[in-house]
């Protein structure tokens, strides 16, 4: 759900393999993407955390069945459209590697296990090259670390005595594209200030220099609604999630492409949740529950949950006895999944439930609100797995 400062590790190696089978078995997920892919326009995959390799690779062999069965030939993910621009070219023509197609992605996509499946679409495309499967971005054209850089030393020709002021003022929130602004301040890393003010003023500072450039001022811009676009300037965790529905929808219809879209569960819950970080603001809608009002049962929201584990970053303890996570443990095995739509599956498993929520700001003493809550956990999600424990994903340099 958001961006969490991950720890350096080594680089491994890398290649086009497949990635693991994970802890459901090959026939199990052969049965989840037939029933998932059946009358489907659009699939949610989505997972309680973005930081176990286990959940990341059920997401990923389900995704791969879905394109190579059933037609699925689009992915939709989080992150804004310059970068999955790149991402497209790479998968689609070969333009650079997966690496570098992934420098400016969202700092959860930058993992060895994106890079295998980013290997796996290329290989997949070359076979398919009349039929291909594309990557888009549900975020509109965002601000990228070249701005800043560009800004910086359009000032240093332009007016060079005003260089430290701008620097000042952009510097520190240049940091936000490594490790998310909100993020920084639960970490204790935030210089203080909102982001959202140093960008308005860098504007206003600019904005007062002769002769600036208009693709200068353009970036400016970009820069200012970022900023106040995130999660801290916002004061939000939900996105913009009619923006993020309109680009799916939009896309789907206008192509006519099987859409799968790869998020966390509180945005592609197919009904509005509750945060349990922010109880306060009540059921907010999910991109999910957006594209269920448009395309009804054609959307099919899956989540992937877990029970316990360390995610390198934290360790997960068990989960508490009211979340639907510890009911879905009290069968001890690797993992398990449930399709909810059948009459008596519904009727067993539906009502108001409480489900983990594992996000860039987790905090193991406060683990009982790390959360979100539905009305009708049948109507949030069509399909749950289960996966009994977790292990951390494997950043990328």
């Amino acid at each position: 759900m958001t961006d969490i400062a991950a720890p350096a590790v080594p680089r491994e190696p890398i290649g086009p393999q497949p990635a693991d089978s994970g802890p459901l078995p090959d026939a199990t997920l052969d049965e989840l993407a037939e029933k998932i892919a059946v009358e489907t326009e659009i699939v949610g995959l989505g997972e309680s955390t973005r930081f176990s390799r286990e959940t990341f690779t059920v997401r990923d062999r389900l995704f791969r069945r879905l394109v190579e069965r059933y037609g699925f030939r689009a992915l939709a993910l989080q992150d804004n459209a310059a970068v999955a621009a790149r991402l497209d070219r790479y998968v689609t023509v070969g333009e650079g590697t997966a690496e570098s197609a992934l420098g400016d992605a969202w700092r959860p996509w930058r993992t060895v296990e994106m890079v295998a499946t980013l290997h796996w679409i290329r290989a997949f495309n070359q076979d398919h090259s009349d039929d291909p499967l594309r990557i888009f971005g549900v975020k509109p054209a965002q601000a990228q670390p070249a701005d800043y850089d560009a800004i910086l030393e359009h000032v240093h020709r332009l007016a060079p005595e005003r260089l430290v002021d701008l620097a000042s003022h952009l510097e520190p929130i240049r940091t936000a594209h490594q490790t998310d602004e909100h993020v920084q301040r639960v970490r204790g890393l935030h210089p203080g200030r909102p982001f959202a003010d140093h960008a308005r003023d860098a504007l206003a500072l600019i904005r007062s220099l002769p002769d600036i450039d208009d693709a200068i001022m353009d970036r400016m811009r970009l820069i200012v609604d970022f900023h106040e676009r995130s999660v801290a300037g916002q004061g939000s965790y939900t996105g913009d999630a009619e923006v993020w529905a309109d680009t799916i929808s939009d896309y789907q219809r206008r192509t006519g492409r099987r859409v799968a879209f790869w998020d966390g569960i509180a945005h592609t819950s197919a009904a509005p949740a509750t945060l349990g970080l922010a109880p306060e603001r009540g059921p907010q809608p999910s991109v999910g529950s957006l594209l269920r009002e448009r395309h009804g049962m054609q959307y099919v929201s899956v989540a992937i949950g877990f029970h316990h584990g360390d995610l390198g970053v934290a360790v997960v303890p068990e989960p508490a006895r009211d979340l639907i996570d510890a009911r879905l443990g009290e069968v001890k095995l690797p993992a398990r999944w449930l399709d909810l739509r059948p009459d008596d599956m519904r009727r067993r498993w539906d009502g108001p439930a409480k489900v983990r929520v594992i996000s860039g700001v987790y905090d193991p003493s406060r683990d009982a609100a790390e959360h979100m809550a539905v009305a009708s956990l049948a109507d949030a999600f069509d399909v749950l797995i289960h996966i009994r424990q977790a292990s951390p994903v494997r950043w990328l340099p």
